[in-house]
């Protein structure tokens, strides 16, 4: 018997992954190296120096583990002791259906839980190349904002050429600057407490005007390199969903439906929602507006919208590169680089797109190195599971020839073995998940 302590495993990145990654180790009572290259090199999005620092949306989406997909990987991640989950319901905010958080104090607690531990070291440096051999089991958790010098490393390795898209980030408004005489307080069809959200509306006129604007304003230029890089669909920049239609915003985030504008008792022709983004209410998030406008130009046309026109910006909307691997390709089930089984890859550069996807990755690459430490056989969640069904998709349920970033959804999952109605098809996808999901974290169920 020996009271000694496994080998450390090093973790890459302090994002959401590697943040992750790094407490479900420790859990297991195995130390972590963290590498974090904040702040000695900075990145193109991030403000600060914070362990799983959100740059786009305060939002992690839907928290209905019944009839949503991330949802319900939500439920599963608390299950299995996430660290990301227990941040993000301790500093919650008002979002209705979804999970926003207080990103400041989201990301302080997921620092503070971590540096807390005596299994973790915390080194701040780049790590420009290829982890060497001598370190072992490494998670590479660098996200999509990966600096150029391991990006480079990594594709030179690989014999991959890099996949990657553009990702997006939306303004966020001094609530006190709001003309609430013009907007008000409502949540879609009243869901969460009724009045989550600030709502700014537009008339038909008005909207239209709105989108012309759009399709006018002055853009960000990419460069030459950049001009065929993909969007990823599920961020894409408002003037970009503009371009397919005068129509598409009013079906898309500034759809009028569940909303009634108490100023004249009527459904508005669209609507313009802001999230609240901080605990103390006094910043908000402009919902689904993305944006690759130059920052002149997104003061100009925002404040156009009825309710803001007084607005002001306590951040306006960039544009970033995000870089992803092409993953059922090169990675093996356990996610693995297969020509190198010493590294481990996990989060969004993995080839999932959320917050919560990539936490989810990086839980599963944590288990999968703790494991490996302890001398186990690293055992993957069922792919019933939400956390199961992306493994097997970036490990080779997609097609490596078409592969491109996913959100977690229920067409990801095997079908059930018995028929189901149509509506009850994600509830009985559910219940299933969470009694696989018991099975594999070894709990046992209560009796009857």
């Amino acid at each position: 018997m020996t009271d000694r302590l496994p080998l450390p495993v090093h973790v890459v990145g302090g994002g959401l992954a590697g943040s992750e990654a790094a407490w479900q180790i420790v859990s297991r009572g195995v130390p972590v190296i963290l590498h974090e290259m904040r702040p000695v090199k900075p990145t193109d999005a991030h403000a600060t120096d914070g362990f799983a620092e959100l740059v786009c949306s305060n939002s992690f989406r839907s928290d209905d583990p019944v009839s949503n997909a991330v949802g319900l990987l939500h439920e599963e991640m608390r299950r299995a002791g996430s660290l990301i989950l227990r941040a993000a319901d301790a500093h919650k905010v008002p979002a209705g259906g979804a999970l926003a958080v207080d990103r400041e104090g989201f990301s302080a607690a997921v620092t503070a839980a971590l540096t807390a531990s005596p299994l973790v070291t915390v080194l701040r440096e780049e790590v420009p190349e290829l982890p060497p051999a001598d370190w072992g089991n490494t998670i590479l958790a660098t996200g999509p904002l990966t600096s150029p010098a391991l990006a480079e490393a990594i594709r030179a390795f690989t014999g991959e050429e890099s996949l990657s898209f553009f990702d997006a980030i939306a303004p966020i408004v001094h609530k006190d600057s709001i003309d609430m005489s013009r907007a008000w307080y409502q949540s879609r069809y009243d869901k969460g407490d009724g009045a989550d959200y600030i709502n700014c509306a537009m008339d038909r006129e008005q909207y239209y005007a709105f989108i012309e604007a759009l399709l006018a304003g002055e853009k960000t230029d990419f460069k030459e390199w950049e001009k065929n890089t993909p969007y990823f669909e599920g961020c894409l920049p408002i003037e970009v969903m503009a371009e397919r239609g005068p129509d598409t915003l009013s079906f898309g985030p500034m759809k009028p439906v569940g909303l009634t504008d108490p100023h004249n008792n009527r459904r508005p022709f669209a609507v313009v929602q802001l999230r609240q983004d901080n605990a103390l209410g006094t910043l908000y998030n402009m919902v689904g507006f993305q944006t690759k406008l130059k920052h002149g130009e997104q003061t100009r046309i925002f404040r156009s919208i009825p309710g803001l026109e007084n607005a002001s910006f306590a951040r306006l909307g960039g544009l970033h590169r995000n870089t992803f691997i092409n993953s059922p390709r090169l990675l093996d089930g356990n996610l693995r680089l297969k020509a190198r089984p010493d590294l481990r890859f996990a989060g969004q550069v993995t080839g999932v797109e959320g917050y919560v996807e990539s936490a989810a990755m990086g839980l599963i690459a944590g288990r999968f190195a703790a494991a490996q430490a302890l001398g186990e056989l690293p055992a993957p969640p069922p792919p019933t599971t939400a956390l199961g069904a992306l493994l097997n998709h970036v490990t080779g349920g997609a097609d490596e020839k078409t592969f491109q970033p996913m959100n977690v959804n229920f067409g990801l999952f095997p079908p059930m073995e018995t028929r189901t109605k149509k509506g009850d098809r994600k509830a009985a996808m559910s219940a299933r998940a969470l009694s696989d999901l018991a099975a594999w974290l070894g709990v046992v169920p209560a009796a009857a």
